[in-house]
């Protein structure tokens, strides 16, 4: 879905996570295409559906086709039970190529304890024509 904020063309991936019981994760199994140079958001849902505060790391890995890392990049935090939040994270591919995208969700940086299953997706990079 594309979108347009500040001026500029942002790539939102939805992508859904819940840690505690019951835990659900939605991702697209469908490639998507996109073009050097071009703002990339990957965008997630988190959800706390326990009854208690739950800190959390919340890491997005971007690596190219010969699983050379790319792009890591985390934020952290903590939710109050039953909340809810959107993190997002940006990623401006440089080269062309298929690009595969993963978001984990664990207990804090130094704690690689997984609150969700992790979840992926492909995205294919091109050249903008001219």
């Amino acid at each position: 879905m594309k979108i347009l904020m500040f001026s500029l063309f942002m790539i939102i991936f939805g992508l859904g996570t819940a840690f505690g019981d019951p835990a659900s994760t939605e991702a697209s199994s469908e490639i998507k295409t996109h073009f050097v140079d071009e703002q990339i958001m990957i965008v997630s849902d988190i959800s706390n559906n326990q009854d208690i505060q739950q800190n959390f790391a919340y890491i997005t890995k971007v690596s190219n086709d010969n699983n050379v890392i790319i792009s890591l990049s985390w934020l952290t935090g903590s939710l109050s039970p039953k909340q809810s939040f959107f993190p997002a994270q940006s990623w401006i591919p440089t080269e062309s190529g298929t690009y595969h995208i993963q978001v984990f969700v664990w207990a804090s940086i130094d704690n690689p304890e997984s609150l969700s299953p992790p979840l992926s997706m492909i995205v294919s990079i091109v050249d903008m024509q001219s």
